[in-house]
């Protein structure tokens, strides 16, 4: 969407706590960790969108409250993200695009090194996509995709390997294989779908943002169809596929959906996708194992709405230089995934997947705590006004 932005002062980045040289140099895919349950049974994701990170300290707040401006920077959008890791200990950290905002970075890569430094400092694993700001600064889409690659503890893969053409920078999957120790400790459980969703339409005739293209679509069928005969194989064959979450950062057209009555959380802008239908919602609904689709883009939304089976979800705006809203606090969704039991007291497939967020206030309140799918329900939702359903 249009995007407000201010002049900030004199250029540069302000000293940190952390040595941002020591957090660069990560391995590659073939020294990643895998990503597993834990032993209670429960892979927590934490998705942060539209940071907008600048250059720190010197960059100044968009939308808050006249007092608050003296003190507000990107180093609160920073804080937020390391309240965010201590309090919720997630297992993986996803970062769903706009990380930067690059037309008021200085510096691409030290931009993209300070907004990512909680995660890396923390030594979680984390991923990362594009959004529609991060190539305005000094690196090029694939430049940036390239730099968060070198970075410390990330599973982010510039694309996939063994695929000869795919359009954009940033699709991959990630599998998160059950508990060690039982039946399904080989096994993905859960797989994550990561795409890059553009940033502005280059064909003449078609204004707005741009959309995921036929190469990715194809991709994602072929990686889903893969993932489903390898989860339906022995050992511990199983009759369904396992449950699929997308991470992306402009929305699809079938966000508009949805109104106040069959939605939770809050719509307070438009829905600000492509302004043609690629079909991908289409695509993932034909695959059948995704349950969930998570976005950012729209900060003044962070709703969640579900649509033939498949929920459709924002997270709501995280970052302080981006756009918001004076009042409404800045904020982080949070996902859990949860194995069954199995007869032998061990720990099977995923059995339910719920969702809450969290806000940026001294409490850091949770809301709008909601079931997203269980293996029981297939999709059944409630509500709850507290975190950890």
């Amino acid at each position: 969407m249009q995007e407000k932005k201010k002049t900030i002062g004199v250029p540069g980045l302000v000293a940190a706590v952390l040595c941002l040289s020591s957090l660069a140099g990560g391995t590659g895919k073939a020294g990643q960790k895998q990503l597993r349950f834990r032993e209670n049974g429960e892979f927590k994701i934490l998705q942060v969108a539209d940071m907008h990170y600048a250059d720190g300290k010197t960059t100044t707040c968009e939308d808050v409250f006249p007092s608050q401006m003296a003190s507000c920077s990107d180093l609160n959008t920073t804080a937020f993200v390391h309240r965010m890791i201590q309090a919720e200990k997630p297992d993986l950290v996803v970062f769903t695009g706009d990380n930067i905002f690059g037309f008021d970075a200085t510096d691409a890569a030290k931009s993209l090194e300070y907004a990512f430094s909680p995660a890396m400092s923390s030594s979680i694993p984390w991923a990362a996509v594009l959004g529609n700001h991060d190539q305005e600064s000094t690196l090029s889409r694939e430049g940036v995709m390239k730099h968060i690659v070198s970075l410390k503890h990330t599973l982010s893969q510039v694309n996939p390997t063994g695929v000869d053409f795919i359009d954009g920078f940033g699709n991959y999957n990630l599998e998160v294989h059950g508990v060690e120790g039982s039946g399904f400790e080989n096994k993905s459980v859960l797989n994550l779908y990561f795409l890059d969703s553009g940033d502005y339409s280059t064909v003449p005739s078609i204004p707005g943002y741009n959309w995921i293209k036929p190469s990715q679509q194809v991709w994602f069928q072929r990686t889903s169809m893969k993932l489903q005969r390898a989860y339906m194989r022995k050992p511990e064959a199983q009759k369904a596929p396992a449950p699929g979450l997308v991470y992306f950062h402009i929305p699809l057209p079938e966000f508009a959906s949805f109104d106040s009555s069959n939605f939770t959380g809050v719509k307070q802008e438009g829905i600000s996708s492509a302004s043609v239908n690629s079909g991908f919602f289409a695509t993932m609904a034909e695959a059948g194992d995704v349950k969930a689709v998570f976005t950012g883009h729209d900060h003044l939304n962070d709703f969640c709405g579900e649509l033939t089976g498949i929920e459709l979800c924002y997270a709501g705006g995280f970052g302080y230089h981006a756009y918001g809203k004076a009042g409404w606090a800045r904020r982080a969704r949070v996902v859990v995934a949860a194995l069954e039991k199995t007869q032998k007291a061990s720990w099977g497939p995923v059995k339910s997947i719920k969702t809450w967020k969290r806000l940026d206030d001294h409490y850091l309140t949770a809301i709008d705590g909601q079931v997203l799918w269980s293996k029981s329900t297939k999709g059944a939702r409630r509500k709850k006004q507290i975190g950890g359903v």
